[in-house]
């Protein structure tokens, strides 16, 4: 009996532990989906039908993520209309301060939790349920806390009021694993100089979705801002262009015009010759058609991302530096007989 007991007592810990496992893998996949997506649009909904049309504006827009703030009677209505409506959309709740909040949050559908400050009764009755919490926080006593916790993410709030990008460097310094989520006054200005630092996985904001906009049903503009952040967090430009020579002495006569006529020194590499920063003229014939075009953006990772989910765009496998960061990845299709691929700026 004793040795019975002894094997069901292991085989709950270890299906406990499997449970555990499940929950955190879990909560890291969205986490993961969020820092991929970059941007939190922060919304406030007075009326639960407007959920439906601003979840569309800001699909169409680029941004398939919603934080529904619990400050009106409609949130939870709202999460449930986005949620059943688009089933890849990630939507969660904000301003959540209690268990009951959490619960309703859940049922509707919600995928993370974010509260204005750290509680720690909240935080552990969302670790129970395996739902990703990210608290508010503004001080070294608060990280020590989620630390305690066990976090590895939290919500820096208010984050221009407390300090804005210098606190969070500064607070970052001794906590090492801890990484952050900034909201408020976060906008279209100072987007990329946040999400340029490593610790800081997305930014919540409501610059895209103003709460007049919402009232007035003017789901094109919220479309429009939308995609304007997008466009800003991404950043894409030209980065040069690459000309596919038929041998390397081809390719040197190639960049030496570009340096004669425009002034642009040929450099000559392993593969390639480059007449500045703007043309590459390679040694044997590359991909594409006609050559190549590299495109620059501010996150790879997240451009990648973004041109799969919400434009349908398909790549060949990345080049990864030794740290596996991408280093450039290549669309399968090809433009107007050029292979394009994406840069790391």
């Amino acid at each position: 009996m004793i040795q019975r007991a002894t094997k069901d007592s292991e085989g709950n810990k270890e299906f406990k532990r499997k449970k555990l496992v499940r929950k955190e893998n879990i909560m890291e996949a969205v986490l993961e989906q969020i820092s991929k997506i970059g941007i939190v649009p922060v919304v406030k909904i007075d009326r639960a039908e407007d959920a439906l049309p601003l979840a569309k504006a800001l699909c169409a827009g680029g941004l398939p993520c919603a934080e529904v703030t619990f400050r009106t009677d409609a949130a939870a209505e709202a999460i449930k209309i986005m949620t059943e409506n688009f089933p890849n959309m990630c939507v969660g709740a904000g301003t959540v301060l209690n268990a009951a909040q959490v619960d309703a949050a859940v049922a509707a559908g919600a995928k993370f939790i974010v509260s204005p400050g750290l509680n720690p009764r909240t935080v552990k009755y969302c670790q129970e349920k395996g739902v990703p919490i990210t608290p508010g926080t503004s001080s070294p006593s608060d990280i020590e806390q989620a630390i305690e916790l066990g976090l590895e993410v939290v919500k820096f709030f208010p984050a221009e009021q407390s300090g804005g990008l210098a606190k969070i460097k500064a607070m970052a310094a001794p906590y090492v694993n801890m990484k952050f989520m900034p909201t408020g006054g976060i906008n279209a200005k100072n987007l990329t100089s946040y999400l340029d630092f490593p610790k800081i996985i997305a930014c919540g904001g409501s610059w895209m979705v103003p709460g007049d906009l919402i009232n007035a049903g003017e789901w094109e503009k919220i479309e429009q801002l939308t995609r304007e952040a997008v466009q800003t967090m991404l950043g894409f430009e030209l980065a040069h262009v690459g000309i596919n020579g038929a041998n390397e002495e081809e390719a040197l006569k190639i960049a030496n015009r570009f340096a004669f006529l425009f002034g642009m020194p040929a450099k000559i590499g392993n593969s390639s010759i480059f007449a500045g920063t703007a043309v590459e003229v390679m040694k044997t014939p590359f991909k594409g058609a006609n050559g190549h075009i590299a495109i620059r953006t501010n996150y790879i990772e997240r451009a990648v991302n973004y041109m799969t989910t919400v434009l349908g765009v398909e790549f060949e496998e990345p080049k990864k530096d030794e740290k596996g960061k991408y280093k450039a990845i290549y669309l399968k299709e090809q433009i107007g007989g050029f292979a394009i691929h994406l840069v790391q700026k």
